[in-house]
This record gives structure tokens, C-alpha cells and sequence, in this order.
């Protein structure tokens, strides 16, 4: 876990990723009291923490998720900015960030790219020219970076007509509003 403390990076890890192990293992799941044996070529699921440690023991290979796959990559070419990204993968950007190494897919990488790219213009169009509310379609759509993307858009442009129509032009530091005290 790169940031132990954060909520986000937590259920990021928490996606499951299919795997294929490559060697025989017992004992290996999330709760220690199983005694399950699983076989060399067995295909099972796994939450993506505990698949990368073990993909780093070469115990298995880790398969593409289903969120980066050939139907997700051909709608987001034809029209990036109406595909369902979040039912996909609440935080698609980031997982396919940790995922692409892992994965050994070098076309991920592109993807993601690609996927940002168109969908960040839309997002910052719809954010400096109309108010959605929470539940509209378009809102349903975003992933959790684009929200936090189009929530930081929509309050720098709040900001900036804030100033435009004459807010404070200069704003007095703390430190210089304070007086000295006499030495004496």
C-alpha cells in the first residue's frame, strides 16, 4: 500500500482481479483458519493486494480485469465521454494505474490516456457552463478522480467570478495585520 492511510487507496485494493496460479498452495485466502488447497492452473478471484504480493512471489499471473477489457476500450473510442466508468470501477484511473505493471498490458497505460484526455475536456466544459446536481446522468457516469476533478473546476470558477465581480482585490496577510511589541 503506497498511502497506508488513505480510505481511497484502501478500497482500491480491495478490487478483485482474477488470477492463475502457477504454483500448488495451500492456506492462501483471507481468512488463516482455511484449509483450502488450490491447484497449479486453478483460476480464482482475489482482491488485488493480496494478488500483487503474490504475482511478486511468481506464485501467479494476474489476468486483465474486466474493466479494461477489448468492450470497454472500443466504447471508449467511439464515445468516451458517455461511457459508465464508475459501474466499471469506482476509481478506474488510479486501478489501472496500479494494474498495468502488474498485468504486463502495455496498452492499459494508453487506454487511460486516452479515456482521460476526451473525458477531462467534457468535464471541465460541463463544469465552468452548468450546475449538475448529484443524481443527474452525467454525474452517475464519473469516476471518483473525475468528480473530485469536476468539484475543483466548478469551485475555481465559483472563486474566479467571485473576484471578477469585484470580491477583495488584495488580501492583507495575518502577519503584517499584527503589531510588534515594544522592546524596552
Amino acid at each position: 500500500m503506497a498511502k497506508y492511510y488513505d480510505i481511497d487507496d484502501i478500497i482500491i485494493e480491495e478490487e478483485t482481479v482474477s488470477v492463475i496460479f502457477q504454483r500448488a498452495a495451500s492456506g492462501v485466502g483471507i481468512d488463516p483458519s482455511s484449509s483450502i488447497f488450490i491447484e497449479t492452473g486453478s483460476k480464482v478471484e482475489l482482491p488485488f493486494w493480496l494478488a500483487h504480493e503474490l504475482q511478486l512471489r511468481q506464485a501467479v499471473s494476474v489476468n486483465v480485469p474486466p474493466c479494461f477489457n477489448q468492450k470497454t476500450r472500443q466504447e471508449l473510442h467511439a464515445d468516451s465521454a458517455g461511457v459508465d466508468l464508475r459501474s466499471r470501477c469506482p476509481f478506474f484511473y488510479e486501478f489501472g494505474c496500479k494494474i498495468a505493471p502488474i498485468v504486463g498490458d502495455r496498452t492499459i497505460g494508453f487506454l487511460l490516456l486516452t479515456a482521460f484526455k476526451s473525458r477531462y475536456k467534457e468535464i471541465l466544459t460541463k463544469a465552468h457552463t452548468v450546475a449538475f446536481a448529484p443524481g443527474s446522468k452525467f454525474w452517475t457516469i464519473l469516476t471518483k478522480e473525475e468528480i473530485y476533478l469536476y468539484e475543483t473546476a466548478q469551485s475555481a470558477m465559483a472563486s474566479f467570478k467571485k473576484w471578477r465581480m469585484g470580491g477583495p482585490r488584495f488580501q492583507i496577510a495575518s502577519v503584517l495585520g499584527r503589531k510588534r511589541k515594544s522592546k524596552e
